[in-house]
């Protein structure tokens, strides 16, 4: 069986953690919204739903 444990802490600092992207998609009857963030900023937009 593989061990899925937590690592031992180990003494020093931990390392930086960078945001590289987060983001949302939700759709609702008719529309689409999406929004993405990256270290560069926000965009979003939002769209007539197409058919699926």
């Amino acid at each position: 069986m593989t061990d899925l444990s937590m690592p031992a802490p180990t003494r020093g600092t931990l390392p930086t953690r960078t945001l590289i992207a987060a983001g949302i998609i939700r759709r609702t009857p008719g529309r689409t919204l999406t929004v993405r963030v990256t270290q560069a900023g926000v965009t979003g937009s939002i769209r007539k739903a197409g058919a699926r």
